[in-house]
């Protein structure tokens, strides 16, 4: 039996005054309020890269916005069935790691948490470079890697 003494005391600390979530610690030189990140929006007219892949059954096109440098900006995901959960997912994992690339998150980062991610469908691919992909998220990370790292 665990004696009563042997617990350490439980001990209630609120959310803010929790180290790691002092804004003030995430303030400019100056001591003023946080600085925001700043968006590098690409121009009106770009050039794109459309490429066509399958993951089992699904069939869906990815296309990256590129700057004038030749680096990615944005991407984006077309599958078969609009208005699908898959479809809806693709979207918000489009705009997410679109937004995260132009605020400054270099595409090996962005490489780096994407891919692996594991949920369906996966499975053989379309792509010889690729033979097998863990999920939608994982292909296109993985496609981007191959690209432009």
């Amino acid at each position: 039996m665990l004696e009563q003494d042997a617990l350490p005391p439980f001990r209630f600390i609120s959310f803010r005054s929790q180290s790691g979530f002092n804004m003030a610690d995430r303030s400019n030189d100056q001591g003023g309020s946080p600085v925001p990140a700043l968006r590098a929006s690409l121009p009106a007219t770009r050039e794109s890269i459309t490429h066509k892949f399958a993951i089992g059954n699904h069939e869906g096109y990815l296309t990256i916005g590129l700057y004038a440098d030749g680096k990615p900006g944005e991407i984006f995901i077309k599958m078969a069935k609009e208005g699908s959960t898959i479809c809806g997912m693709a979207q918000a994992f489009c705009r997410a790691f679109s937004l995260s690339i132009q605020h400054g998150l270099s595409i090996e980062d962005a490489v780096a948490r994407f891919k692996g991610m594991r949920f369906e469908p996966m499975g053989p691919t379309s792509n010889p470079d690729i033979p097998e992909a863990q999920s939608i998220v994982d292909y296109v990370a993985r496609y981007l890697e191959l690209h432009f790292t």
